[in-house]
């Protein structure tokens, strides 16, 4: 059974049509990656399987079971967790804080509790405070130590790519979904965030649902690719079938439209 399915999912803005019977699967522990020119749908794709955009038609399951329609907050809570195109840090709070936000969802102490700190509001915030330091050790020397205590703005662009995947990781999720991780950055930067994504599956036993754009990644990590053109899936398979096929160099290089000029 796929951990991740999507069946007919299908999402209009008015009169544009951004995802059309979309069928997607990601099964346990595998690296899928979502293709496509600008426009094509995949952060619409993104959106709604966290719950950010309701489904017009179609079904989206987890586990097995329906997550379509849940609030954002709930799917986070079953196992589903995301980053961002465009990075969404508390740049003024310290790294270890960014990272033990993510965990508040799991807390049980009433807002009396923390304002009085007792007991089981001190002992969530150690728990809290372990989990955070735990999911930025994953990353080496680039978060600890010292950075724990410095404003996330002080961050390289890179480092802080890798706190909003540490801020993921943080929730409990069994699944990420991340959006262009490789954006932005340098040849050396891009080849070791690839390198990463490859150890949040083989070590730390995610599975993972990716954008990205840069064919040196996508080639890197995935199990498995799938193309949208549009809002349709246009080809999926391994990344030599999917980059080699007409309909997915026509998506990208217009060779159709420039045929007919």
């Amino acid at each position: 059974m796929a951990l991740l399915e999507l069946r007919g999912v299908s999402k209009a803005f008015g009169g544009l049509q951004v995802v059309n019977g979309l069928d997607l699967h990601v099964g346990e522990r595998e690296i899928v990656s979502v293709i496509g020119p600008n426009g094509a749908g995949k952060t619409t794709v993104f959106n709604l399987i966290t719950g950010i955009f309701g489904v017009d038609s179609g079904e989206i399951t987890f586990e097995g079971k329906a997550i379509s329609g849940l609030a954002p907050h709930t799917i986070t809570t079953r196992g589903v967790a995301r980053t961002f195109q465009t990075l969404r840090l508390f740049l003024n709070m310290t790294v270890l804080e960014n990272v033990m936000v993510a965990t508040y969802g799991q807390t049980r102490a009433s807002i009396v509790e923390s304002m009085l700190q007792l007991p089981r509001s001190r002992r969530e915030e150690r728990e809290s405070r372990k989990l955070a330091e735990e999911k930025l050790s994953f990353f080496g020397q680039r978060l600890m130590g010292y950075r724990w205590d410095q404003p996330a703005y002080s961050l390289s662009y890179a480092n802080r790519r890798r706190l909003e995947i540490a801020r993921a990781m943080a929730t409990g999720a069994r699944m990420l979904l991340l959006d262009e991780p490789a954006a932005g950055m340098n040849p050396v930067e891009t080849h070791e965030i690839t390198e990463l994504i490859g150890k949040l599956r083989d070590d730390a036993g995610y599975t993972i649902l990716v954008i990205e754009h840069d064919m040196h990644v996508v080639e890197g990590i995935s199990d498995r690719v799938v193309a949208l053109d549009y809002g349709v899936k246009i080809a999926e398979g391994s990344f030599e079938a999917v980059a080699t096929d007409p309909r997915v160099v026509e998506a990208y290089l217009g060779l159709r439209k420039a045929q007919t000029k």
